[in-house]
């Protein structure tokens, strides 16, 4: 079984800083592409960014400029760079992977979520 586990989340001011890491464990035969979503209060859940095996990324156009997504293959991490933090930023982060398993079965999984709070 996979699992994602992601830290990072926390209060930061606006115009701060924070990284968002997400690591894939277990049996891992290759992850397809990993992605960020949000979840703002009283809002439906959104894409912010996305990276695929072969390195691409997109954003959602709030964060462009903004956000930068990376990862690791060698710790089977991604990460999300969130600089110049708005308090619209506000919002449970998940991380997302399409992951193919020593089994070679393909799923999606998801991160538990980590609340990044934007506020002076």
């Amino acid at each position: 079984q996979v699992q994602l586990v992601e830290s990072g989340g926390g209060l930061v001011q606006p115009g701060g800083s924070l990284r968002l890491s997400c690591a894939a464990l277990g049996r891992i035969l290759s992850i397809n592409g990993m992605s960020w979503y949000r979840q703002p209060p009283g809002k439906e859940r959104e894409l912010v960014a996305s990276i695929t095996y072969g390195g691409s990324t997109n954003y959602a156009d709030s964060v462009k400029g903004r956000f930068t997504i990376s990862r690791d293959d060698a710790k089977n991490t991604v990460y999300l760079q969130m600089s110049s933090l708005k308090p619209e930023d506000t919002a449970v982060y998940y991380c997302n992977a399409l992951i193919t398993d020593s089994g070679r079965y393909i799923s999606n999984y998801w991160g538990e979520g980590t609340l990044v709070t934007v506020s002076s």
